[in-house]
């Protein structure tokens, strides 16, 4: 039984080994000039980045070495990896400038990782700044949707530079982001979360070169616009909050 539990919680590091080797080939491809499978390594590293937490609270194994080895790969990954792939696609034609902005993205990374494991050790439903796997997909899924469109310079180039610094700064911010690692679903409820999960796969699998680039740049900006719209105009929240409370007679 004992040697079943450890084979148990050893589920975990093997997919947190696997988030590394898809971002270590990630690398090697966006080295070979193979941008578009590199990109799609990434996503796949963020699959497996997923599952290893998932994994780790179900079978009631994690430790602190876990936490610090997902770090470390997680800066392969989602630092390191899609640094590397933005500059090879596109920002190296700004010479010192382009691998200037690759760096600024990989040190955010950095940043954002060192930040988590100090101030959110704890299962929390709010991330501090734009996770790293999140940020990554952004840049992946931007790479993937501008190949898929064929778009050439200067379109590629400003639109990159531009993504780059943009999720550099919403990583290291002080944004709230929503955390999906302690959604729970009631059994009614998940009658209803199905079709829609059904409905969504299939949507992203019609297009997903498409649809991936919309999701990541939608959870990347909708909730700091929120923050900035609540602090600009504290009175519609007021109001809302007002039209929902029940009156007292």
């Amino acid at each position: 039984m004992e040697r079943f539990v450890r084979k148990i919680a050893l589920l975990p590091h093997i997919f947190t080994t696997g988030n590394l080797f898809a971002g270590f080939f990630a690398l090697i491809a966006a080295l070979s000039q193979r941008i578009t499978v590199a990109s799609w390594a990434v996503l796949a590293a963020m699959v497996c980045d997923v599952l290893d937490g998932r994994l780790a609270r179900l079978t009631r194994s994690t430790s602190r070495f876990g936490l610090e080895y997902d770090s470390l790969c997680d800066m392969v990954s989602f630092g390191v990896t899609p640094g590397v792939v933005a500059y090879e696609f596109a920002l190296k034609t700004y010479g010192r400038y382009g691998w200037l902005a690759a760096f600024v993205y990989v040190a955010c990374t950095a940043l954002r990782l060192a930040r988590f494991n100090v101030e959110e050790p704890n299962l929390s439903s709010y991330f501090k700044g734009l996770p790293s796997p999140a940020a990554a997909g952004v840049v992946a899924s931007t790479v993937i949707f501008l190949k898929h469109v064929g778009a050439e310079f200067p379109v590629k180039h400003v639109a990159l530079v531009l993504m780059i610094y943009a999720v550099s700064f919403l990583m290291i911010s002080p944004f709230s982001y929503p955390s999906f690692k302690v959604l729970r679903f009631r059994e009614t409820q998940l009658t209803y979360l199905l079709p829609g999960l059904i409905l969504a796969f299939a949507v992203v699998a019609a297009e997903p070169q498409v649809t991936l680039f919309a999701i990541f740049l939608a959870y990347a900006l909708i909730f700091p616009l929120k923050e900035i719209f609540l602090r600009l105009c504290p009175a519609a929240f007021f109001c809302r909050e007002e039209r929902e409370s029940p009156k007292e007679i």
